[in-house]
């Protein structure tokens, strides 16, 4: 995984060279020089304080999401007599009561909460379309392999009763699945996760920023059928915009992928009557093969453009394995300005409470979205 092509150096020439301290010593004040105080211990602790703020900004972001989601369906109800009551909101109303308090009010206090501290700039490159095509179809095994394993588990933990809501939302085919999950969803989110978490993170290593982003968009869709392709992806999509610093990279591979998911494989699935075959499966097992040849036979071309697509789809992945196992140790990173050093890293990043907090939410709300 290696771009941009030229020129291959680092994004961050003011870079410490040689065994100088890892953070800038401008930074400190002069009184932390003194001999009872101890700047890497001060250093530390200020990265702590500002992954905590980190946190504490997301775990606002879902708890006014989540509120700002109650009050809307209160009002749609008190307005439209009770519509969605029952479970019948059209989808179109279901992403816009989700998606309005989440784009337009949550993440956007988040990203003033957490601050400008900690941003650095950073410069910018282009990626060849060879590259892009590339990497998209690393993403494709990824998300597969965490799909399945987020659906296993999922099943195996509510005993088989788990339903993915979201994938029941997309099967409601029509044009606001478009709007929502392909264009706007992550326009917003790659802005959220990306741009904002690991601008704010990567001062304190490459590393550190792409695997809390990605974990941090894994928990935020607090849906234990995505946590896990939505954690790769995350990973992926926050090596791009590191390497590259430029949003249109991750968002358009995004909008690909959730277009496939969101959009054409729910519509491929339409073209079958699914409840019908499985009606016609148990009469063929109890001798009926006529009313199977009879489903196969009116279903024709909705089975063949079904065969056509798993066929393409599968191969892709295969082609993504391939790609993915033959570039994995060729990612590069550079040291960040304030790397954080191996032993205290975790700690840091995670061991706050912002952070602790952040994640013991959105575990708790993938619970009870589990098993209610």
């Amino acid at each position: 995984m290696t771009f941009p092509q030229q020129p291959q150096q680092p994004q961050y020439p003011q870079y410490p060279q040689g065994p100088a301290p890892q953070y800038p010593q401008s930074q400190f004040p002069q009184q932390l020089q003194q001999p009872n105080r101890n700047p890497f211990f001060e250093w530390l602790q200020r990265a702590k304080r500002d992954f905590s703020r980190i946190g504490a900004s997301l775990c606002l972001m879902v708890i006014i999401w989540y509120a700002g989601v109650f009050l809307l369906k209160g009002v749609v109800r008190a307005v439209a007599g009770g519509v969605g009551a029952g479970g019948d909101m059209p989808n179109w109303m279901t992403f816009l009561i989700s998606d309005v308090p989440l784009y337009l009010i949550a993440m956007p206090v988040a990203v003033v909460l957490m601050g400008k501290s900690t941003v650095i700039e950073t410069r910018k490159f282009n990626m060849k379309p060879g590259m892009f095509f590339k990497l998209l179809l690393m993403c494709l095994p990824m998300m597969w392999v965490g799909s399945m394993v987020g659906s296993m588990l999922s099943l195996a933990l509510s005993d088989g009763e788990a339903t993915n809501r979201v994938a029941d939302l997309a099967m409601q085919t029509n044009i606001w699945n478009v709007v929502f999950l392909v264009i706007l969803g992550p326009i917003f989110e790659e802005w959220m996760f990306r741009k904002q978490l690991i601008d704010h993170t990567r001062k304190y290593g490459e590393k550190t920023a792409i695997l809390l982003s990605g974990l941090a968009f894994g928990l935020f869709h607090m849906n234990l059928f995505q946590f896990f392709y939505a954690f790769l992806l995350g990973v992926m999509f926050g090596y791009i915009y590191m390497r590259t610093s430029k949003l249109r990279y991750s968002t358009a591979m995004h909008m690909i992928i959730n277009f496939n998911g969101g959009v054409l494989a729910p519509w491929i699935l339409t073209r079958v009557d699914l409840d019908q075959l499985d009606k016609v499966s148990q009469a063929a097992e109890n001798g009926n093969v006529a009313a199977m040849e009879q489903w196969a036979s009116q279903n024709a071309t909705g089975l063949a453009i079904m065969l056509v697509y798993f066929l393409l789809y599968g191969a892709v992945i295969l082609v993504g394995f391939v790609l993915l196992i033959r570039n994995f140790r060729k990612a590069e990173f550079y040291t960040a300005p304030e790397e954080l050093p191996r032993g205290v890293r975790a700690k840091t990043v995670y061991g706050n409470v912002g952070m602790v907090t952040f994640i013991v939410l959105t575990v708790l709300l993938t619970a009870i979205g589990l098993f209610l």
